[in-house]
């Protein structure tokens, strides 16, 4: 029996856009590591004063908590930042360098869902496409052949949408409780000389 072109077209159609599908959503992940990597180059973050240290050594705490824009915002004290040797190479701003961090981790932001929402779409178009050749085409073997790709459609859309419903929209919930207090002397002096003093 032959197998009609149609049948390896849909199923060849239908590998396209798995494919399409799952680059997308790797793609955007990647694209959004790529992105916070950038924002922060050189500077490190530091969980127990909830502050960002910079090359120069000195800390940029937190100045804003953004929560229309699920953004937290941490800047560095204008009269260090102003005379700093690296300033041409840090900040045009006279008011200290600004470092911005998202509150939610991929994909709980809102882009990270929506990209993972566009992937799972892509790969949901394979399923009326697959449905509709097989209507025309229902040899045993074109079957077959149909629904091998259907499955892995099924199935990568299972994937997709599991991971979707698993990663709610701002989930985990922000702490509010407010950042440790940061002591006076080690934004004067620096991080790293503070914390060798206190030793």
């Amino acid at each position: 029996m032959v197998i009609h072109p149609e049948v390896f077209l849909a199923a060849g159609y239908a590998a396209f856009l798995i494919g399409a599908s799952l680059g997308l959503d790797f793609l955007a992940h990647r694209s959004h590591v790529r992105s916070e990597r950038y924002r922060t180059a050189g500077f490190t973050y530091h969980h127990a004063h909830d502050a960002w240290i910079c090359p120069e050594d000195q800390l940029l705490t937190r100045s804003e908590t953004d929560h229309e824009r699920r953004l937290v915002r941490y800047r560095g004290r204008p009269q260090v930042c102003n005379h700093c040797p690296s300033k041409t190479d840090c900040t045009d701003s006279d008011d200290g360098r600004e470092v911005v961090r998202a509150m939610d981790p991929w994909p709980h932001s809102e882009a990270g869902r929506f990209h993972r929402g566009i992937s799972l779409a892509v790969a949901l178009v394979a399923a009326p496409i697959l449905a509709a050749v097989a209507l025309r085409n229902h040899a045993p073997l074109e079957l077959v052949v149909l629904g091998a790709a259907f499955l892995v459609v099924a199935l990568t859309a299972w994937r997709l949408h599991s991971a979707f419903r698993a990663t709610p929209a701002n989930f985990p919930v922000p702490q509010t409780a407010p950042p440790p207090r940061i002591p006076a002397e080690s934004l004067r002096m620096g991080y790293r000389k503070y914390r060798e003093a206190k030793r």
